[in-house]
């Protein structure tokens, strides 16, 4: 049966003709909207549409860059028919608002619906290994959605912002991660591009502790594992290139594990502008700093968050001193990078990428809930093997359970501005203690 989408019909002849009319249509349109990465998806958009049209089983996992070119592949697809289609705004945004309509009622799958028609089932493509589970059906829809989000990016993100942030929480195709994360952080066409190269030609004060960390950087990845390998030198370029712009922070070994998984999507110099993009606005300069004043603030809201929502436990933490600094340090400072396996860190590296430091909170606090009989049970050192041995391998099976836990937990944006005040007033008045 032929599936309609939204006044159009995907069937067998049009899954088939993809390969003959969608590589221009893709090609040309991405042109306009990501010009940084135009290159980039010529090179690999014909080799996507054969896929697609031979109907290979799902996109490979973790594939990689260079300086130069690529073998990850994120071709930002139109979709095609049998007849001439048009990227009409309405239509899309209608589509939006059904596919985020169907969300709310069933978590577990988008749904295709015209109508008094549904498909149902019809699920985002999250990662690999999430995708090998899905129809060439249900891959070819969310190809065919997110193709389209992508296209008429600034329109549909403009009047659609919430729909999209929906669609995020379920996963980007892998195949769009690098041009989605950039549209989302705003880094495309960003003139420190042009300064890359030069930067890389100058010396950087943290170039031995960048060298000497490098190896602790996704130690058992194939594309960082070996020394002196093209991604530890890909690696080693960004990261000295951003202590060069950013003297005050220069280098800090978390910011490594949030380059590397850049690297693994998107070629070195897109991965720079996402990094100083991800610097400037989501926080994450003043992690690093070298005073790390805003981790202390993210432990203290994290903190007070146990403690009006996990009382119990909160008390049992304080029992047995368990700071938060413990254990969580790590979730913010790497975005669980460091935490879960890459799978289920990149999913929630969507989410940060959409909605910031809030996913952290919120997935931080679900790992305590779903924990909480176990953590209760034992003592400091029997946490700290919980937090290091169990927990990171809960979500093997995907990192759903995870995200749909994380939006139960109660997240007041009010009530943390209050309390980065409080933590503020806390903090100035123990500098001036100590002054006097």
């Amino acid at each position: 049966q032929p599936r309609n989408w939204s006044g159009w019909e995907v069937n067998g002849s049009a899954a088939r003709s993809v390969g003959e009319k969608l590589s221009k249509v893709a090609t040309d349109k991405v042109a306009e909207k990501l010009s940084s990465t135009l290159s980039w998806v010529k090179n690999t958009v014909s080799y996507t549409v054969s896929q697609m049209a031979s109907q290979v089983a799902s996109p490979s996992a973790s594939l990689h860059t260079t300086s130069s070119s690529t073998t990850l592949s994120t071709p930002a697809l139109s979709p095609s028919s049998p007849v001439e289609l048009s990227p009409d705004d309405v239509e899309l945004l209608a589509k939006l608002e059904e596919q985020n309509r169907l969300l709310e009622i069933d978590s577990k799958s988008l749904r295709s619906v015209n109508g008094s028609r549904r498909n149902s089932g019809s699920s985002l493509v999250s990662s690999s290994s999430a995708s090998s589970n899905l129809s060439h059906h249900q891959e070819e829809d969310s190809w065919l959605l997110w193709g389209r989000i992508v296209n008429e990016w600034e329109e549909v993100y403009k009047k659609k912002e919430k729909q999209i942030k929906e669609l995020v929480r379920k996963g980007i195709p892998h195949h769009f991660r690098a041009i989605v994360w950039q549209l989302l952080c705003n880094a495309q066409n960003m003139p420190i591009k042009d300064q890359y190269c030069d930067l890389l030609k100058m010396t950087s004060p943290c170039e031995k502790l960048i060298r000497r960390d490098i190896a602790r950087t996704y130690p058992e990845h194939d594309f960082f594992k070996e020394k002196d390998s093209l991604g530890q030198e890909v690696l080693f370029n960004v990261m000295k290139a951003y202590s060069l712009v950013d003297r005050e922070v220069g280098y800090c070994q978390g910011s490594a594990f949030i380059v590397g998984l850049l690297l693994m999507q998107m070629p070195e110099e897109e991965a720079f502008c996402v990094f100083v993009k991800l610097m400037q606005d989501y926080r994450l300069r003043e992690l690093f700093k070298p005073s790390m004043a805003e981790l202390g603030l993210c432990m203290y809201q994290f903190e007070c968050m146990i403690q009006e929502q996990l009382p119990e436990l909160y008390v049992h933490f304080q029992a047995q001193s368990f700071h938060t600094s413990m254990y969580a340090s790590s979730w913010f400072l790497t975005i669980f990078l460091t935490s879960f396996p890459l799978p289920i860190a990149t999913r929630i590296f969507d989410i940060f990428m959409s909605e910031g430091l809030e996913i952290v909170f919120r997935a931080g606090l679900a790992v305590l809930q779903m924990n909480q009989t176990e953590l209760m049970q034992l003592d400091m050192e029997g946490m700290l093997q919980h937090f290091q041995k169990v927990i990171p391998h809960q979500f093997d099976g995907g990192p759903d359970k995870l995200i749909q836990a994380a939006y139960q937990v109660k997240y007041n944006a009010k009530k943390m501005k209050k309390l980065e005040k409080e933590y503020t007033t806390r903090r100035n008045k123990k500098k001036k203690r100590s002054i006097n």
